[in-house]
């Protein structure tokens, strides 16, 4: 592909939900792109709003006190001319199709790469997830995987109380503790025979580094899945 057709796409990206996660996904995003020079590499455009209101609270309550402020960074991306636009993070894709009706923006969708990579590999047992609790009330993982005839193992009340300070304690900078208490929840998926497990939050791998027993399960990164989703949609076009 010439660096003209290549640079005919501007990656949107709505980040800011929240910052660590939105600029380890954009380093991501570099290191998987092939690239021997700074031009080989894709146009991108983050617009980061760290006051969007708590996207968790809005899914579990059935709000939508975020939306206003994500549709605002939406509307800024396409003034811009984003070509395809990605929010690297899980619990807001509840949002997604509304952007995408209210914007007339191509959203790639971070959840539905991930139950594609899922079906293709077709695991053997349950398919954990560890994610928020917005995430994981609002169903969004579990009614593709449903459509995939994939089953999925949800995190206990205890799992689900590790997770939420494991991602507390990503956003507060602690990524070393975080690290151990996503352990203690990987733990209690293994115990049920879950595998692979997905991490359904943005700021779950962020934590993965610190493990204290890393490899006794795989784990899915979907951040991963989007980036690759990016990549071959504006390099390859397929």
């Amino acid at each position: 592909m010439s660096d003209d057709a290549r640079h005919d796409h501007l990656v949107g990206v709505l980040g800011g939900m929240g910052p660590a996660a939105t600029a380890a996904f954009y380093a991501k995003l570099v290191r998987r792109t092939p690239a021997t020079r700074d031009q080989d590499h894709l146009r991108v455009a983050v617009w980061a709003d760290p006051t969007v209101p708590d996207r968790v609270a809005a899914a579990v309550n059935g709000s939508d006190e975020p939306y206003p402020a994500m549709l605002h960074g939406a509307l800024r991306l396409r003034d811009i001319g984003a070509t395809e636009v990605v929010i690297p993070c899980h619990t807001a894709h509840v949002f997604l199709p509304r952007l995408a009706a209210d914007t007339g923006l191509r959203f790639l969708d971070m959840v539905h790469e991930t139950i594609r990579e899922l079906a293709r590999r077709r695991p053997a047992g349950g398919v954990g997830l560890l994610g928020t609790r917005g995430t994981i009330v609002s169903g969004l993982y579990q009614a593709g995987c449903r459509e995939a005839r994939l089953d999925v193992v949800e995190p206990d009340d205890a799992a689900q109380a590790h997770l939420d300070v494991a991602i507390a304690l990503v956003k507060q900078g602690e990524v070393e503790a975080a690290g151990q208490q996503l352990q203690r929840a990987l733990d209690a998926l293994v115990e049920r025979d879950a595998s692979p497990v997905v991490l359904a939050c943005t700021e779950l791998p962020l934590a993965v580094p610190y493990l204290p027993a890393p490899g006794r399960v795989e784990l899915i990164d979907p951040t991963d899945l989007l980036a690759d989703a990016i990549i071959r949609e504006c390099l390859v076009g397929t």
